[in-house]
């Protein structure tokens, strides 16, 4: 059974984020698709690995429609409106209003080099 309207090609037309990372100890590369659980291949270089991933991402494809499971969409950058509330203890923020008052910028500022100085961001 197909998913409702969605091809292959409608999904490999998307855009999901690959991952390469080095594997120090083995050597070579493990590639997947972050967004696609499971959807993982292994290769020498990063050149086989990139063309090796697609197809994984399309045997991968295949079984989610032939077996009627979903399939999750890659997020994009318009999902996220960039802000959040985020509620904490008095004392905390009191330290956080005190340091980026030292630091002569705003405590927004403040929270968001801390938090980026801490995650590591792709982009």
């Amino acid at each position: 059974m197909k998913q409702k309207n969605k091809s292959i090609d409608y999904y490999l037309g998307l855009a999901y984020k690959i991952e390469i990372i080095k594997d120090k100890h083995e050597g070579g590369y493990t590639i997947h698709c972050p967004e696609l659980p499971g959807c993982i291949t292994c290769a020498e270089t990063i050149e086989e690995g990139v063309k090796m991933i697609e197809d994984a991402k399309i045997a991968w494809l295949e079984a989610c429609i032939t077996d009627n499971f979903p399939i999750p969409e890659p997020s994009n950058l318009e999902d996220y409106s960039g802000q959040f509330k985020l509620r904490m203890p008095k004392s905390l923020h009191r330290t956080l209003a005190e340091k980026s008052r030292e630091e002569g910028i705003s405590m927004n500022q403040y929270c968001l080099y801390l938090l980026s100085s801490t995650t590591k961001v792709h982009s």
